[in-house]
């Protein structure tokens, strides 16, 4: 099995500048995508002449025209669907989206997520925070669901915060801001363990399967020359549960070859499974 987590920055944006036939020729099972940014009808509209044409697409729509929105696109329709991460403050938010397949080895859940980014002294950081409280308690209820059901469960998407000082390149410079606090860290700790431990309840696969770092980054600005220079971040991420993690082989971060033909500010990641599908 093959799962892609992207953030498209807008898909109306990211079919224009050739990111639809980036998906296309991934040849996954599975795409977990992050601020699509267009109603359900938008959506179609893009995938209609693509082969995800006859794919089931699991959209969290936002509340807030062209913002947010996250969807699980499955050749298949899922055995259920459910939006939201629990809280009902962030119900409309376009932030959470979660499917129910067969993986053909146990139930499987698979979430696409996309985290607030946050900026601090303001009500956009305590959202974020209360957000990430959330998004604990739903960890552990899906780690809960997947050990009672003999499953999985699988978490992908943009989470907007960089774990530890291998996951940016300019990590002095960004101590005290938004995305590289201790305050949002300690929610991937919980989640991870400590940074390459490997100890926590969930798997950071990008890290486990990508190396020790500095890297491989999955976002740099469009401002600058930060793409260049890849003075990135790795904020995007695919974690699973520790059955499923055992399972996983490759991680891949498709940056594109040059700036000219990038179609995000984000580099999706490819996560390969075994004995799924």
């Amino acid at each position: 099995m093959r799962v892609v987590t992207a953030n498209v920055n807008g898909i109306r944006a990211a079919v224009r500048r050739g990111g639809l036939a980036w998906l296309a020729a991934a040849d996954a099972d599975v795409i977990c995508l992050q601020e699509v940014r267009a109603t359900q009808a938008q959506v179609a509209e893009q995938l209609k002449d693509s082969v995800f044409a006859t794919w089931h697409v699991a959209h969290a729509e936002s509340a807030d025209k062209g913002r947010n929105g996250v969807a699980v696109l499955t050749p298949n329709e899922p055995q259920a669907v459910r939006i939201g991460v629990g809280d009902e403050s962030f119900a409309t938010s376009g932030r959470w989206v979660e499917v129910d397949i067969d993986s053909g080895c146990g139930p499987l859940t698979i979430a696409s997520v996309y985290i607030h980014s946050g900026e601090v002294g303001t009500a956009r950081q305590d959202d974020k925070y209360r957000f990430l409280q959330a998004v604990d308690r739903r960890l552990d209820a899906l780690k809960r669901r997947a050990t009672r059901r003999k499953g999985h469960a699988l978490i992908a998407g943009d989470f907007n915060i960089a774990h530890a000082e291998v996951d940016i390149k300019n990590w002095k410079g960004n101590r005290k801001n938004a995305g590289f606090l201790l305050e949002e860290r300690a929610h991937l700790d919980r989640w991870f363990g400590a940074p390459g431990s490997g100890s926590g309840p969930w798997i950071d696969l990008g890290r486990s399967l990508g190396g020790p770092g500095p890297g491989p980054y999955t976002w740099w600005s469009w401002r600058g020359k930060g793409f260049d220079t890849d003075g990135g971040w790795r904020i995007d991420y695919v974690a699973a549960t520790k059955g499923l993690a055992a399972q996983a082989h490759t991680a891949t971060v498709g940056k594109a070859p040059s700036y000219a033909e990038r179609w995000s500010d984000h580099a999706p990641l490819t996560v390969d499974f075994s004995g799924l599908g």
